[in-house]
């Protein structure tokens, strides 16, 4: 290895490791840490990293990781359902800010196109900061979360088509722009039809034959080289490295082994992706910083505050809830990382000179520190702005005529279920309540879901169920049973919060992903929560168990105790040993087995007595399978018949030499 970047390395990890430690102590995010790191070990501070370069191609790499795996946890349904989000509200997004950059730009004395190059700059937010927040802090599925996310697909979208303008707007650019963007189109549409073909016909039987061969190095291989060739072929036509990394995990999502590959692929995203936050840091100018502070702190806020405004406006023609806007426009106020690199052929361009440059750099690596501190605050700030009557009035006026019920469904709704989230569970939950003859109503925050089944005649309202006066819609002062089923744990709380205030009563169910959020909702005041995390494990323990022939309830026991004492008990065995080994006799020493009677063998026609099974095998018949239907009924007059499938219960050795000699 390269002596520079081998012993950079060393000292970023262990520079890191120091610095996260103190960052943690003070309960702040590791992205603040490894900015912190970049910035002390960078050039124009203490110069400890001599191979920036190096540094670089690995943060490049951490940035490609970080995409894939977003795009493996994700999948081409949830993105064609978000596609108004991507193209309305990404287009309005940078739209927006361009525009007003522009302005404020030739106000303050430049020139057109470096004014508009100004708003290309600033209109794109940090996609690999924003997810990793996201996923953090468990709201990539939240309503917020997808919106932001489709934002952030279109402005990885839009980069490329700014990329090639920026040497136009200089005067530089060859040959005409309209075939060059027409010809830019044509590439994006045939990258996306591949992804397409290789999502639903390649992968999926690749990934079979591949996992056929058992070998963890080979699925390894396959995933990553999958990864970086998508990769290399988007860079090739023109399109960035990252977006190529998630529409590979997009293709490898669609398959049964999309989870299996995150598994593998986690580790090295973690390292990778540290460098990338690491070698953000290090481009900022610490000498420039102290020789203007005041200048860049104001530009800085400028920017956030601008920024959160426009995106504020574009999230309301999504027609979302106003928390949701907000907490949108909190996510995306920063300036992102390929800004970075739009800056740099601005810079070759002419469009933007050396000090102007260093300004860019500080105010973009401010706004990327700042981010993880924002979204950290981005709830309280979110619920004290939601009191005051301005934002009370921009709420009311998001209001959609699906917000209330046909007076025939809402005459219904007395001792009634109400379901927060129209998502899977929201789903089956409603089908069961249809089934069992249980009036209900729904609430949902996706506008569009909303519409489609309220045309279908569902009882169902739009808007942010943590809102008092959403649930008064759905009247849950006379609600029964109430059922949170969002995966937004943030919100969840809120809700139940909200609920058990205007309905002290009522029996509160709260859907959660994980055991040590209970705790937190029960003291809220839910009735019953229910992780996915202990049902999962519920499920393996009970099929584990009835494998073994453990008595069903005796089964039934151990997850009563495991569910009453909320996950206590597998810390320790509820039966005696004495109870234990008497539900395990005989059994390490035998098993069930089944056995087709063969036309042609020497049972066909015999009864059970003659067959002497016991005497002859040691073995025991349990029932018999024929034509469809089970006996269990049997006597010594019992008929064998051709084809009967037998069950029968022994020592594995009695078994095997029973079907030769039947056979």
């Amino acid at each position: 290895m390269h002596v520079p970047i081998f012993s950079d390395v060393i000292i970023i990890l262990l520079l890191s490791v120091g610095v996260i430690l103190v960052v943690n102590k003070l309960r702040l995010p590791s992205i603040v840490g490894f900015l912190v790191t970049g910035i002390v070990a960078g050039p124009s501070a203490l110069r400890l990293v001599k191979a920036q370069d190096d540094v670089d191609m690995l943060a490049e790499l951490g940035v490609i990781l970080l995409m894939f795996t977003i795009g493996l946890e994700f999948s081409l349904s949830s993105l064609s359902r978000l596609k108004r989000a991507v193209f309305l509200g990404g287009f309005l997004q940078v739209g927006l800010t361009i525009g007003a950059t522009y302005l404020m730009a030739v106000f303050w004395g430049f020139s057109a196109v470096e004014a508009v190059f100004m708003g290309f700059l600033l209109s794109l937010s940090s996609t690999a900061i924003v997810l990793k927040l996201l996923q953090d802090r468990l709201e990539m599925e939240s309503l917020h979360g997808q919106v932001t996310l489709a934002i952030l697909i279109f402005q990885d979208l839009i980069v490329v088509p700014m990329m090639l303008l920026t040497p136009m707007l200089a005067g530089k650019g060859a040959g005409n722009p309209w075939t060059d963007l027409g010809l830019l189109a044509g590439k994006i549409v045939g990258v996306l039809a591949l992804v397409w073909f290789g999502a639903r016909y390649v992968m999926p039987r690749l990934l079979f034959v591949v996992a056929q061969t058992r070998s963890r190095e080979l699925f390894l291989l396959t995933i990553i080289g999958t990864c970086l060739g998508v990769a290399w072929l988007t860079s090739t036509v023109g399109l960035s490295l990252a977006l190529g990394a998630f529409l590979a995990g997009l293709i490898i999502s669609e398959s049964e082994y999309s989870y299996e590959a995150v598994s593998n692929i986690l580790p090295f995203r973690e390292i990778f992706a540290s460098f990338f936050f690491v070698s953000i840091g290090m481009l900022l100018d610490v000498r420039f910083f102290l020789e203007n502070p005041v200048t860049i702190v104001l530009i800085t806020l400028a920017v956030m505050a601008v920024k959160l405004l426009l995106t504020v406006g574009a999230a309301l023609a999504l027609r979302l809830p106003m928390r949701s806007v907000l907490l949108v426009g909190l996510a995306l106020c920063q300036v992102g990382e390929f800004a970075f690199i739009l800056s740099k052929v601005g810079l070759e361009a002419g469009l933007m000179q050396e000090r102007e440059y260093q300004y860019f750099l500080a105010v973009s690596i401010l706004t990327m520190s700042l981010t993880p501190l924002v979204m950290l605050g981005a709830e309280p700030f979110t619920t004290f702005l939601l009191r005051l009557s301005l934002f009370k009035s921009l709420d009311q006026g998001l209001r959609i005529q699906t917000e209330q019920l046909p007076p025939e469904q809402e005459q219904a709704l007395n001792d009634h279920l109400v379901v927060m989230g129209y998502g899977f569970n929201g789903r089956n939950l409603v089908k069961a309540a249809k089934y069992a003859k249980v009036p209900y109503v729904i609430i949902e925050t996706n506008p569009i879901t909303v519409r489609q089944e309220r045309e279908k005649g569902e009882p169902i309202l739009y808007g942010d169920a943590s809102q008092e006066h959403v649930l008064e819609q759905a009247h849950v002062e006379h609600a029964r049973v109430m059922v949170v089923a969002i995966s937004d744990p943030a919100s969840s709380r809120r809700i139940v919060v909200a609920l058990r205030k205007m309905n002290p009563n009522s029996c509160i169910f709260v859907r959660t992903r994980y055991i040590h959020e209970m705790e937190e909702l029960y003291r809220l005041g839910a009735t019953e929560v229910i992780p996915e995390e202990l049902e999962a494990s519920i499920e393996i323990f009970s099929r584990v168990l009835a494998k073994y022939l453990v008595p069903m309830p005796e089964i039934d026991k151990l997850i009563g105790e495991l569910r009453a004492g909320r996950y206590d008990m597998l810390r320790r065995r509820s039966l005696t040993e004495d109870e234990w080994s008497s539900m395990h006799v005989s059994l390490a020493d035998a098993g069930m087995s089944t056995f087709q009677v063969s036309p042609e063998g020497e049972l066909v026609g015999k009864t059970l007595s003659e067959t002497e099974v016991r005497q002859r095998f040691g073995i025991s018949l349990l029932a018999i399978r024929r034509g469809g239907q089970m006996l269990y009924e049997m006597t010594g007059d019992t008929i064998i018949k051709p084809d009967d499938t037998l069950y029968i219960f022994g020592p594995p050795e009695r078994i095997q030499e029973f079907a030769r000699k039947a056979d």
